[in-house]
């Protein structure tokens, strides 16, 4: 996939290839690809290259000078994560602070919460964990009941929280509270930055099914942090949620997609060693996962340019997620399917090639970060205009 972003980028497209060749060298270059969303592999190596690419002035390309970044615009922003997934760097190891806290702190943190935790972030000294999902709140967080009681001047924060990104390696978490204990649904919370460094703070990782512990599960027990560790207004907990996971919703499928199309690629390559073009079902269902991310591209480049023109995302950022976690299951079931016995063999210590732990990962694509149900749910209820569904 190659695309032109016009004249007033090259220059910087230019410098961004260039960087990332003299760099993406080494012990780097052989992790190409290495890491995801729920892939922790290679941990060491992809921490190490975010600090390479702090040191070169690569994260925050878009965040404010002031607090350690570029200061460039979002087409900026883009052509480097096009570039960047385009040359199948390591998978950032700071993505959550990077791509959801940070642009999170820079639109409804305060003064002080962005001098303090920005630039650690962009000079990766400090590690975060998102504490949203519970066990009886995954996809519904206006469910959460994690409380929140203030104390004098610090918050006194209790409950359990799961599937938190990297939690392990936490230096802080991001934690959605709920501080009036007589709300209900969206009313009454609140976000609090907890740091996981003091006793009443409990962090147990979660196995998945490629074997990699990259979820963690968090139990806090009258944990404390500062009462001004408050992001947006107190009780507005939900509005600052929400804005979370509209960035997270924004340019972060692009890299996913290059990805996707790398994978599409192999599959054909496989399929003509293995004779399977000769035969017409399995000819079209190959065909299909094709198109399927020939449709991902289109759609993103659509949302892009909704982006950089300042006009917000039309009905197809909102059922991106939806169809790339939905077709990439598809996918990766089919190169499965197509890889024959071999594809269900795994080697020492139940070692994954790329293939098996693509499509292992692939199966938690329909639930963080929203469940395909909730989703469509979203679309019916705030894109087609259906009725709500009753609430309990």
């Amino acid at each position: 996939m190659e695309l032109d972003f016009g004249p007033a980028v090259r220059d910087f497209r230019d410098e961004v290839r260039d960087w990332l060749a003299d760099h993406l060298v080494g012990e780097f270059a052989e992790h190409r690809g290495v890491g995801g969303p729920t892939d922790g592999a290679a941990w060491e190596v992809r921490l190490a290259w975010d600090r390479e690419l702090s040191a070169g002035g690569w994260l925050g390309v878009g965040w404010p000078q002031e607090y350690g970044g570029r200061g460039l615009g979002l087409l900026e922003e883009i052509v480097f994560e096009y570039e960047y997934a385009r040359v199948n760097a390591p998978y950032r190891a700071t993505v959550n602070a990077l791509d959801l806290l940070g642009p999170m702190l820079l639109k409804m943190g305060s003064e002080a919460q962005k001098k303090r935790f920005l630039p650690p972030i962009l000079a990766v000294e400090e590690l975060w964990g998102q504490g949203f999902s519970e066990p009886g709140a995954g996809s519904d967080l206006a469910s959460v009941r994690t409380r929140a009681e203030r104390d004098g001047d610090e918050w006194v924060v209790s409950g359990q929280k799961v599937w938190t990104s990297f939690g392990v390696h936490a230096d802080w978490l991001y934690v959605l509270t709920r501080t009036d204990p007589q709300s209900v649904r969206h009313k009454g919370l609140s976000l609090l930055l907890v740091p996981t460094d003091q006793p009443g703070v409990e962090i147990r990782p979660i196995r998945n099914l490629a074997g990699q512990d990259e979820f963690a599960e968090v139990f806090l027990s009258d944990a404390r942090t500062s009462a001004d560790m408050v992001v947006g207004e107190v009780g507005q907990g939900w509005r600052t949620a929400m804005a979370t996971l509209g960035i997270e919703r924004g340019t972060t499928l692009l890299p996913q997609q290059l990805t996707f199309e790398r994978e599409a690629e192999a599959l054909i390559d496989l399929a003509r060693e293995r004779g399977a073009l000769d035969d017409p079902m399995l000819r079209r269902r190959i065909v299909d996962a094709w198109i399927s991310v020939r449709i991902m591209r289109t759609t993103n480049l659509r949302t892009i340019a909704e982006l950089t023109a300042g006009r917000t995302p039309g009905a197809q950022a909102t059922t991106a997620k939806l169809y790339a976690s939905t077709r990439h299951q598809q996918l990766g079931q089919l190169a499965t399917e197509l890889a024959g016995p071999a594809g269900q063999i795994v080697g020492e210590d139940y070692a994954l090639d790329r293939r098996q732990r693509s499509f292992l990962l692939s199966l938690a694509e329909t639930i963080y970060g929203g469940s395909s149900e909730i989703q469509r749910n979203i679309i019916g209820e705030q894109v087609l205009g259906l009725p709500k569904e009753p609430r309990p």
